[in-house]
């Protein structure tokens, strides 16, 4: 079996329980030892910041103890982390993209300039100090640098628009508010950066910037989309691209996380497979791409879960439910 370890685990249940599924020893490890994620794991850990000096070394012990061939994070807080440090992690596979292109996902400007020039449809943005006289509202202030829809702000008019880029406390950029409809591509690469599937959903409700309602959908344009996005990146591994498609039928990227994307779960019940691609990587194989091969129309609506910790000889153990008696 082969052993995975799951970096800033935090509240990702679903894919540590993907993987146990598909055969992986799992170890999840996070700074916060209330991550739920790490109760779902055969093995657990906390580990320092990701900005601690000693978050790597941390890792490689972790690598050398459960003799982990491969790793999966899954948030962005240490993807740049991981990508300098990908020779110096024990022998394990960090499936994380390359430097340059961690951060040109991490910086949504950076990833705008890179989408012009690589032709693929993406929404007028600008600096701040860069506005055209004939700016088109409403328009979005976004944080250059954020996730979960953290630091996003519609204005309607210049007086707004002046308001919220005082208003904001981080970097920014202003863009053009798309009128189409959005949708979410789930894609996996190898680590030639070759697309090997690509998974459409409807985004039918999200919270936070996480889908918590959606549909896969059969669209040969949106796979095709997802997979030229996510080459022209050199994604490795997974990523998530949120894209609209326009009223004139335009597709319009605006935003790729290069990771499992939030709604997880949808891709991997209708047959992704994604967990067994990334343990196959893992092993050395170099699988088949298998574009258009999952289950559409399968939907999914999320909802809250807990786990139930008790202290147990100085640590924390998820706590047996009891047995309920039967009502006579």
């Amino acid at each position: 079996m082969t052993a995975v370890l799951f970096t800033c685990a935090g509240q990702r249940v679903d894919i540590v329980t993907a993987f146990r599924e598909a055969g992986a020893t799992t170890i999840a490890a996070d700074v916060d030892r209330l991550a739920p994620a790490l109760y779902h794991a055969d093995h657990h850990a906390t580990v320092p910041r990701v900005d601690d000096f000693g978050y790597v070394d941390a890792l490689r012990e972790l690598v050398e103890l459960h003799d982990v061939k491969l790793i999966v994070p899954l948030t962005d807080l240490d993807h740049h982390v991981l990508a300098e440090a990908r020779g110096d992690l024990g022998g394990a596979l960090a499936l994380v993209s390359g430097i340059e292109t961690v951060a040109r996902c991490s910086d949504k400007y950076l990833a705008h300039l890179f989408f012009e020039e690589q032709g693929i449809g993406t929404p007028p943005t600008w600096l701040p100090t860069d506005l055209p006289d004939d700016i088109r509202y409403p328009v979005l202030v976004k944080a250059r640098k954020g996730f979960g829809s953290r630091h996003i702000h519609r204005a309607a008019n210049e007086a707004e628009l002046e308001f919220f880029l005082h208003y904001t406390a981080v970097d920014s950029m202003v863009q053009a508010v798309c009128l189409g409809t959005e949708f979410s591509i789930d894609v996996f690469c190898d680590l030639d950066s070759r697309c090997l599937a690509a998974v459409p959903r409807t985004m039918i409700e999200s919270k936070g910037g996480e889908s918590i309602k959606g549909m896969t959908i059969r669209d040969t344009e949106l796979i095709e989309f997802g997979c030229r996005v996510s080459e022209a990146l050199r994604i490795i591994g997974p990523a998530n691209v949120q894209c609209f498609r326009e009223p004139n039928g335009e597709l319009q990227v605006t935003d790729v996380n290069p990771r499992f994307g939030g709604g997880f779960p949808l891709p991997t019940a209708a047959g992704s497979r994604y967990p067994e691609l990334a343990l196959a990587l893992a092993g050395g194989e170099r699988p088949e791409p298998r574009l258009g091969d999952f289950r559409e129309g399968i939907v999914m609506t999320r909802y809250f879960a807990q786990v139930i910790l008790e202290d147990a000889g100085g640590g924390l153990e998820p706590v047996q439910a009891e047995a309920v008696p039967e009502q006579a």
